[in-house]
């Protein structure tokens, strides 16, 4: 069967040190089910915004197929996680990578 997703570095680790892991108990296993509950749970926020902004917002999420708000939250997530990048630093590594098969 072909795998569906790609496994990173990070999870085919753990696929292959799964015997080496066990399990946790008591006070330890609340405290680490009190975080991940805690880092589960969406915070309602107020934020002030220019009317043009919120506009493009809503034309890319309609763009995108998606509430504007949850683009607003994955752009933000994206951002803090160092995921998004900007395209002027994708155009200048495709002009490195271009350059070094000249060469």
């Amino acid at each position: 069967m072909k795998a569906i997703y790609e496994l990173t570095d990070e999870e085919k680790q753990i696929e292959d040190e799964i015997d080496m892991y066990r399990s946790v108990k008591g006070k330890k296993r609340k405290k680490v089910e009190s975080i991940i509950s805690s880092a589960k749970k969406n915070k309602a926020i107020s934020l002030r915004i220019t009317n043009y902004d919120l506009e493009k917002l809503k034309e890319k999420a309609e763009q995108e197929g998606l509430p504007y708000q949850t683009l607003i939250t994955t752009v933000l997530h994206k951002y803090i996680t160092n995921q998004l990048v900007e395209k002027e630093e994708i155009l200048k590594s495709i002009r490195l990578l271009k350059e070094e098969r000249v060469i």
